[in-house]
């Protein structure tokens, strides 16, 4: 579907005020991107105002004016200012009913507050599950423009999702801890890390980190293969081994661990136990002691890192760029070096997994570190 164009006028879309929202899950680098906006917008005399709590402000009419005084000195802090949820999906919106709870279509009525608002366009910061709501919007006409945010890094049609990045180096930083005790007790050491259905948390993490085993979902694993690989380094001398899997991988022929489902999330599979599971396998065929950390939300917690923090401010800057030059039903992305406009329905729907032919899966390869297979 080609881009929705907004009205111009010498080259430029008629915006006189914007709104931002963030949904999903949190990540490093969401207030980074709120201020680069709010800032850029300003600067061109437009008014911004900031949706609370993601989608569901949107449905309930939470909204806030952003100026320049409400972004000052948001850059280094992690979380969002304005909220988030990866629930409260507008077109299956739980809604109660007299005595009875009921999912509605409630999406009109997010169109109907932002014509009274006088809202010309949106700035979503999200997901796969936070740009596919607001391409359905952006479909219904809309105009909208969407910025990649997900630690996962899963998100197709850019190099990085912001985030990313600290995610990466927050789970590094544990690697470089397990380490020293591991090689003191002579134990197996399992950083479980997030992710979802994609493996890059866990392939960037544990070559930056020194895994001797990396398991990602795109390459089911088979315990033999991770048992041959922790007692060759036993008959190395080197009695101690770290494994980094992320919670998608599984074995094969086997499924992922599901922790339990949530409903009303826009994945209602949550993740999580991989790594308790794979260390009680492996306890019982090498006889090694074995150890598991589960890195869990600290990897969406705390400052971003200097890369996310100019990617995000990069991010926020082209996405009222676009929407000054009239790029609605796009996404900003990070295609080498240069941000891009990008058709938000090529994004979307489809997650960006780890191919076999990855360059720093193949380096990996390389040194010896084994994936299992």
């Amino acid at each position: 579907m080609e881009p929705i164009k907004g009205e111009q006028r010498d080259g430029q879309s008629e915006i006189r005020k914007l709104a931002i929202l963030t949904g999903g899950g949190d990540c490093p680098g969401l207030n980074a991107v709120i201020r680069a906006a709010v800032k850029t917008a300003c600067h061109r005399g437009i008014a911004v105002v900031g949706i609370q709590d993601g989608f569901r402000g949107a449905v309930e009419g939470d909204f806030r004016p952003l100026e320049l005084k409400d972004v000052s000195g948001i850059l280094p802090r992690g979380g969002t200012i304005l909220g988030t949820t990866n629930r409260d999906n507008p077109f299956a919106y739980p809604t109660q009913v007299g005595e009875e709870r009921q999912v509605q279509d409630r999406s009109a009525e997010v169109l109907d507050r932002f014509k009274a608002e006088g809202i010309d366009a949106l700035i979503a910061i999200g997901g796969d599950g936070s740009l596919s709501i607001a391409w359905e919007f952006a479909k219904q006409g809309l105009k909208v423009v969407g910025v990649p945010k997900t630690i996962d890094n899963d998100l197709m049609c850019t190099d990085l999702t912001f985030g990313f990045q600290t995610a990466v180096a927050t789970a590094q930083d544990a690697l470089d801890r397990l380490h020293t005790t591991a090689e003191s007790h002579h134990r197996i050491m399992i950083l479980e890390v997030m992710g979802r259905y994609a493996g890059w948390i866990a392939l960037y993490a544990g070559v930056a980190g020194g895994a001797d085993v990396i398991l990602i979902p795109e390459i089911p694993y088979q315990l033999e293969s991770i048992a041959e690989a922790v007692q060759r380094r036993a008959r190395l001398g080197k009695h101690f081994s770290i494994i980094v899997v992320a919670e998608g991988a599984k074995p094969l022929g086997g499924d992922m661990v599901v922790e339990r489902t949530m409903s009303g999330r826009t994945d209602p599979i949550k993740l999580g136990g991989i790594g308790a599971k794979l260390a009680a396998d492996l306890e019982t065929v090498t006889d090694m002691e074995t150890r598991v950390t589960v890195l869990g939300h600290l990897q969406r917690g705390g400052s971003p890192i200097a890369v996310d923090r100019v990617l995000s401010t990069r991010y926020g800057v082209a996405a009222v760029e676009a929407a000054l030059a009239g790029d609605f039903g796009m996404m900003v992305a990070l295609q080498g070096q240069d941000i891009v406009r990008v058709p938000m329905a090529e994004a979307v729907h489809k997650l960006k997994q780890v191919e076999p032919d990855d360059p720093v899966l193949n380096a990996a390869r390389s040194m010896g570190i084994e994936f299992g297979d």
